[in-house]
């Protein structure tokens, strides 16, 4: 990309950059909150733009004062400095362009969201239930590594251990531009600990991460809210399982449904259930952008298609693949720990390049 071209693409967002500074500062968009926020996310965005810019001037004023250094100086110890400072802004400028250019092609707007997770154990009966507990656990120490809080919202434990189902809530910088990689079908090969012959299973769990709804995103009205109340299940004490406070929502214009019974409150159940619920409304629609978007990048197939299969963690190898960048590691017990951060950069760098690839066709 041509310098003077890249920086004339960069000066109309320079002005958008301070008119957006200046609207977020009055007191009628103040007012409105709504407005307020999208013009706060859009200041954050070209903040960072600006910003590179800013480092691509100084990279190019860099270069030509350094020139002008080796032309005209005599000195030795000068020009060895001109030598250093030039090699190294003419290293960084090519390295500028393609972070512009990424900057410049729109990311999903849903990427600084917290998210809502959803694991459901598959094919493979117990054993399924089993691995979708220990998806569970990994995510819960990849998230804790994070430094991100996790709520857990509702769970079926399975008949023995782990979950059938299982719904945490994940709250952070970025965390569904993160986890959103996640979702799809996670298949486990190892010997169930059911199985008595020592013979190597398949099973399978699906994750679902989607981004959080907020009710600027989308008004649901108490009208068209059914709310029923029961007893919680699974451990949590006496007072969690005699008493109604479980909550269970149901959306009647569209038939969602969700339900939590983690607080002993059921004011604050109804309350996590609240999220939950403007979440998946939110999210009938935008699962359309999804699928236009999983049709032309293949790292976010598994969000547009829940049945495909993503990743195989092989246990008698010690060894993880995740299908759609053709990734293998063997590294096993790091990853089901909750180290699964090298794969998450990997599947990122994947979809940026996807993205430089798209807005340039």
């Amino acid at each position: 990309m041509a310098e003077s071209n890249l920086l004339g693409r960069l000066e109309g967002l320079v002005s958008r950059f301070e008119e957006v500074g200046t609207l977020i500062t009055d007191p009628a968009v103040l007012a409105d909150m709504k407005r307020f926020i999208k013009l706060n996310k859009e200041y954050s965005d070209l903040q960072k733009i600006v910003e590179a810019r800013g480092e691509y001037i100084q990279m190019l004023s860099g270069i030509q004062e350094a020139r002008e250094i080796l032309e005209t100086e005599t000195d030795p110890e000068m020009k060895e400095m001109a030598h250093d400072e030039l090699d190294s802004c003419t290293k960084r400028i090519p390295e500028l362009e393609e972070e512009i250019k990424l900057l410049l092609v729109p990311a999903d707007p849903e990427d600084n969201k917290n998210a809502i997770v959803e694991i459901r154990g598959g094919t493979g009966g117990d054993e399924a239930a089993i691995f979708a507990g220990d998806l569970y656990r990994m995510y819960v120490r990849y998230c804790e590594s994070k430094g991100w809080k996790v709520s857990l919202t509702n769970f079926n434990e399975g008949t023995n251990g782990g979950y059938k189902e299982v719904v945490f809530e994940v709250s952070g910088e970025n965390v569904y531009g993160t986890l959103k990689y996640e979702s799809g079908v996670h298949r486990v090969q190892r010997v169930p600990q059911t199985e008595t012959q020592g013979r190597v299973h398949t099973s399978a769990a699906t994750v679902a991460v989607l981004p959080e709804a907020d009710e600027f995103d989308i008004d649901v009205k108490d009208s068209d809210i059914r709310v029923d109340t029961f007893c919680s299940s699974g451990a949590g004490g006496q007072s969690v399982n005699t008493t109604y406070s479980a909550i269970r929502l149901v959306h009647i214009p569209t038939g969602v449904m969700v339900q939590c019974q983690d607080q002993k409150s059921q004011i604050k159940n109804k309350a996590k259930a609240m999220i939950e619920l403007r979440t998946r409304i939110y999210n009938m629609e935008y699962q359309k952008y999804i699928d236009e978007i999983s049709s032309r990048r293949k790292t976010m197939v598994s969000s547009g298609d829940r049945s495909a299969k993503i990743r195989t963690y092989n246990y008698p190898q010690g060894r993880v693949t995740d299908h759609r960048i053709n990734l293998t590691l063997y590294n096993l017990s790091a990853v089901v720990d909750g180290d699964i951060q090298h794969i998450i950069n990997q599947l990122i760098v994947a979809e940026n390049a996807e993205r430089l690839k798209e807005s340039e066709l």
